[in-house]
């Protein structure tokens, strides 16, 4: 399918391509990743003809399509599905020959080449990538000019997608998506029959679909086998493979030149002193293993506030007095609570962040909030508001006045903005690092509650696990939206989903919302090819109608879950506290390993370690039986 030969590619004579060469097959879905500023971006570029290569050849199979989504939003008065049509220039162009030629044979080959590109379903199918995308019938017949930038990128995907080149290229696809949008991308990719080469941040995408991982390091390319997770243990065994050998090789060169050193002059051992030089020039130097220096940061950890942080009863919020977006609100936050915000783009998750954030007021209903609490408001579109002339520090220091340059440049190390990063003038910040400046803005003054509107957009692999680190790390409570479903997952213990103008619990974990997508996806389909009836169709022949059923157990299936949701929150929470308990045991261990502990002098301090450390197993055992005796009732209940 495609043959990359020794690819070079330079801005203003930097490498950022050395003599690159890969080889993907026909059909092969593979995961292209490396740091931002790698070259990622530009490699697909170089592979679609935007760019052209300073040396080497790319090669894609003859008759091969190949497809990229578009920089720019598709805009004018087309609808949506218009737009998407017309993508295909080939049916569109095929479909007005077929009005206008007379020529028999022509006609004949028309209709030929219409029935091999599937031209009779182009409208149906087009419908379905856009609705999988976040698009309902009415919004598919609207304009594209009535949609917004991030919506009309949608647009854009969907007529790529919809185009079904055998050579798909994807740079970041689910930046403009939520997560059910996410979710269906991730299963239309999965069924791809074409190649796919796919640049994402996103490791819950890269584990689900991609079979290879392309890894772009020091303007070179190495192709692994596998999807992230397997990639990502690979590349630590090699380091450590690589790191060993580098220890052997400096031991056997500090032995070979003890015995020059040694023998050197003696006239009886000059000929093995002799060779052993020889040998240590033929080894060359031994090169250290350099690992990438990963990004880490942390949120201070606030002073705990009496329960609940906020109370909200019966609530209306909105922008528009008398229409509420949101209705009947009921939602309580307490310190310890790490909360997902669920539901596709504009059924009002922003709104009811905003609300939390005391953004906004209700129309209707009660809030209480602690008259102490300390909220951090993170949402992308605030980028766009730090000042692009002042570098990080001024930043900083403008919310630190009359505290000393020291302490402001140690307030930004927290989240990696060390030395000349942090003199950086913002407008020359990559989209990763400006997300990161607010991080450190935001939780400045130690807030008791996170508010997290989409954080990962512009954060890279390692970006989001130090995100994820610092969250579990930080003791306040915390409300994600975000399109990540690996971030979810790590970091919340309670789903709420914000639909149809109401915000309701939802008791399963993100595997269990993602199969619900899928579910109603397929019963929706259904629901279409029966002309709107429910999707259950005829009966089995002895009049019970087997769809009825499954539908029935997975009814059931849920309410289980729904009544064993609370035992779940538990055994969550005492899986948190083991490892606290945990982490505290073995703080206290490594203190204990300190010989001067042992000294008579003190022995004091040794006796309280020893107590302390009794207290903390006995706790530990405690919690790990309780944890035991909830893990056992889940289970029977969810059976």
């Amino acid at each position: 399918m495609l043959q990359i030969t020794d690819l070079t590619y330079r801005i203003g004579g930097r490498v950022i391509l050395d003599r690159v060469s890969a080889t993907i097959p026909d059909g092969h879905k593979v995961g292209l990743i490396g740091r931002n500023g790698a070259g990622k971006s530009t490699l697909l570029k170089l592979i679609s003809g935007d760019l052209p290569g300073d040396g080497g050849d790319i090669v894609l199979s003859k008759r091969a399509r190949m497809g990229v989504v578009s920089q720019e939003a598709p805009a004018g008065s087309r609808s949506l599905l218009e737009t998407v049509l017309a993508a295909d220039t080939e049916r569109a162009d095929l479909l007005a020959e077929a009005e206008t030629t007379t020529d028999p044979h022509r006609i004949a080959e028309v209709h030929t080449r219409l029935a091999d590109i599937d031209a009779h379903t182009a409208e149906a199918r087009a419908a379905a990538i856009l609705s999988g995308l976040g698009f309902d019938g009415d919004a598919q017949q609207r304009p594209c000019d009535d949609f917004s930038g991030g919506w009309r990128m949608r647009v854009a995907l969907a007529a790529t997608l919809f185009l079904r080149p055998d050579l798909l290229l994807l740079d970041e696809p689910t930046n403009h998506l939520d997560l059910e949008a996410t979710i269906w991308l991730e299963n239309y990719l999965i069924n791809y029959p074409g190649t796919i080469i796919l640049i994402s941040h996103d490791r819950d995408l890269l584990n689900r679909v991609v079979k290879s991982i392309a890894h772009l390091h020091d303007g070179t390319v190495t192709l692994y086998g596998g999807n992230y997770d397997k990639f990502a243990k690979t590349r630590r065994e090699q380091m450590e493979l690589a790191s060993k050998h580098y220890e052997q090789q400096i031991a056997q060169q500090k032995h070979l030149q003890s015995f020059i050193d040694r023998f050197r002059a003696k006239a009886s051992k000059a000929k093995q002193a002799q060779s052993r030089v020889k040998m240590l020039e033929k080894m060359g130097p031994a090169i250290p293993v350099v690992e990438d220096r990963g990004i880490s940061f942390d949120f201070p950890s606030p002073k705990e506030l009496p329960p609940p942080l906020i109370n909200i009863h019966d609530g209306d919020v909105g922008y528009e007095e008398g229409k509420p977006i949101l209705r009947n609100i009921s939602l309580r936050i307490d310190m310890d609570d790490r909360i997902a915000l669920l539901g596709a783009n504009g059924n009002g998750k922003s709104t009811l962040a905003k609300l939390l954030a005391d953004r906004l007021q209700l129309m209707s209903g009660e809030k209480h909030a602690s008259n102490k609490l300390r909220i951090g408001y993170f949402a992308q579109h605030q980028t766009d508001e730090l000042r692009g002339d002042e570098t990080p520090y001024q930043h900083m220091a403008s919310l630190m006045p009359d505290v000393i340059e020291h302490k402001v440049r140690a307030q930004l190390g927290r989240f990696a903005f060390e030395g000349a990063k942090g003199d950086t003038k913002v407008k020359d910040l990559s989209g990763g690092e400006k997300a990161r400046l607010l991080f450190a803005l935001m939780t400045l003054d130690a807030p008791h509650m996170l508010i997290l509107d989409e954080p990962t957009n512009h954060l890279d692999i390692d970006s989001r696990d130090a995100l994820n680190h610092a969250l579990n790390a930080y003791e306040g409570a915390v409300i994600i939206i975000s399109h990540d479903p690996y971030l979810i997952e790590a970091c919340a213990d309670r789903l709420v989903l914000v639909a149809d103008g109401t915000v309701t619990s939802f008791d399963g974990d993100v595997a269990e919302y993602r199969q619900y997508l899928l579910d109603r996806a397929r019963m929706e389909r259904r629901a279409n090819k029966n002309g709107g009836e429910d999707g259950n169709g005829p009966g089995n022949g002895n009049g019970k109608p087997a769809k009825r059923d499954r539908k029935a157990e997975r009814q059931q299936a849920a309410e289980k879950r729904k009544v064993a949701a609370p035992i779940k929150r538990e055994v969550e929470k005492l899986e948190k506290q083991m490892e606290k308990l945990s982490e505290r045991k073995a703080g206290i261990e490594e203190k204990m390993a300190d010989p001067t502990l042992y000294e008579d002098a003190n022995a004091q301090k040794l006796a309280d370690i020893q107590k302390e450390l009794g207290q903390i197993e006995n706790e530990l055992a405690m919690v790990e039986q309780k944890w035991l005796d909830k893990q056992e009732e889940y289970d029977a209940m969810v059976a």
